[in-house]
């Protein structure tokens, strides 16, 4: 935040609260809020590294029920937002708030080619190097991702794939001149952003290839394994398939299934499992249960590859679902929760 700013946000002024805090305090206050919440307040804690005494008051104004003794503070960063969320949440969980923080934060280097297409994309990377294509990639909405992974060529694809899975810490200062390149490039007028560091690994890869079409799936994956068949098989166990929708919660089976045309979901249900097949039916309403027998009989022989694309459609229809916040995809080496 800059010098002689004094309108803050409800987020920010719960932020400049909890900077003026003992951290014990502040961590019994944070402990009250939901993750997404603590994720929000985390991110701006980052951002408010220096807040000028007029806007702490104004806030602190606010929250007239609390004592507040001694001058104004400016605890702000990095290092307070990740004590605090571990005095809170624990050091493990801490860590997963701040990847996301970071990476949401990182992400906005990159945010003026949110209304970019595709093509545009790629021009803009033509003849770049993968690493620098994987740092670019690992920025977008994995849609995007997807879209300008698919259009390259290999062994170029394959070289960004293993880069996007691979890739360790980017340095504030790698992001912000790749962006800005781009920035001069794309002919984009954008004020500087405080960039911060972004984790690639293999999940970035893994959502990546959740939102592309079989073909590349598979080309990519065959790359890979002629590569490094380990990351292969890492990259295939993580990633979410047409049969994983016997893991979810019955009311995220049903928001998937609505959103899914009957043929498509008649033509992914060829060759399931009876525990697939049972998983869908007992979450559709007797209406549309009878819509998917008709399509059903209907359809007769199907090829393998319609029924691939057809179980890819709703595996992206279920990240769709998950990136809006609507359902909750549990991955492997997440642990439940008990009350």
């Amino acid at each position: 935040m800059s010098e002689g700013t004094t309108v803050l946000t409800g987020t920010q002024k719960v932020a400049v609260v909890l900077m003026n805090m003992s951290h014990e305090q502040a961590a019994q206050v944070m402990r009250e809020f939901s993750e997404i919440e603590a994720e929000e307040i985390a991110a701006e804690l980052v951002r408010l590294r220096k807040v000028d005494s007029a806007a702490a008051e104004q806030a602190l104004l606010e929250f007239h029920d609390l004592t507040v003794q001694g001058g104004w503070q400016s605890r702000g960063g990095r290092d307070f937002a990740t004590g605090l969320l571990e005095a809170s949440f624990g050091a493990e969980k801490a860590a997963g708030v701040m990847s996301r923080v970071a990476s949401s934060m990182a992400g906005k280097a990159f945010e003026f080619l949110d209304a970019a297409e595709s093509g545009q994309i790629s021009s803009l990377l033509d003849g770049e190097l993968p690493q620098t294509i994987a740092l670019v990639l690992a920025h977008l909405r994995p849609d995007q991702a997807s879209a300008v992974l698919s259009a390259l060529v290999d062994p170029l694809r394959t070289d960004v794939a293993q880069c996007i899975a691979t890739m360790g810490t980017a340095t504030p200062e790698a992001v912000s001149v790749v962006a800005d390149t781009l920035k001069v490039r794309a002919g984009a007028v954008v004020s500087p952003r405080d960039a911060i560091e972004i984790v690639g690994g293999v999940q970035p890869l893994v959502e990546i290839l959740n939102r592309s079409d079989v073909a590349m799936e598979r080309a990519l994956l065959d790359g890979l394994d002629e590569r490094d068949p380990a990351l292969a098989d890492e990259v295939r166990s993580r990633m979410l398939t047409f049969a994983d929708i016997v893991k979810f919660e019955a009311r995220d089976v049903q928001q998937v299934l609505r959103g899914i045309d009957a043929n498509v979901l008649a033509t992914a249900m060829k060759g399931s499992t009876e525990t697939v097949t049972e998983a869908i039916r007992t979450n559709l309403s007797e209406r549309n249960r009878e819509l998917l027998d008709e399509e059903i009989d209907a359809l007769g022989p199907v090829r393998v590859s319609q029924v691939e694309e057809a179980r890819a459609e709703v595996v992206r229809s279920i990240r769709d679902l998950e990136a809006q916040g609507i359902i909750t995809v549990q991955r492997g080496d997440e642990e439940e929760y008990v009350d």
